[in-house]
């Protein structure tokens, strides 16, 4: 499979609804309807290349299989497809109407 620049991985993620919380690693936690979720991964500063088994641990983070994070990455995925994902998964709650929320 591919190997990804950790600046793609980012970029891709923040334009996903993912923010960033810079620690000691990049830590980057999506948000759905400005709100935090407890999804979260993080992306190190010393790796050049992102390969198989660091793809594959964060889209365990992200709670995608490895094909779909893929895809999220490269951008077939929008990020209301994401969110779809996560909601039909009972990852997170359904929408309630009036934007009263919950994540989980």
């Amino acid at each position: 499979m591919a190997a990804y620049k950790p600046r793609v991985l980012e970029n891709a993620l923040l334009s996903k609804g993912f923010e960033k919380d810079n620690t000691h690693h990049r830590m980057l936690w999506f948000h759905v309807d400005g709100r935090k979720t407890a999804i979260r991964t993080r992306i190190s500063h010393d790796v050049k290349d992102y390969g198989d088994s660091l793809l594959g641990e964060m889209s365990r983070q992200v709670r995608l299989p490895r094909k779909k994070f893929t895809d999220l990455i490269e951008c077939p995925m929008s990020l209301a497809d994401y969110v779809g994902h996560l909601r039909s998964t009972g990852i997170l709650e359904p929408s309630r109407q009036q934007g009263d929320e919950s994540v989980n």
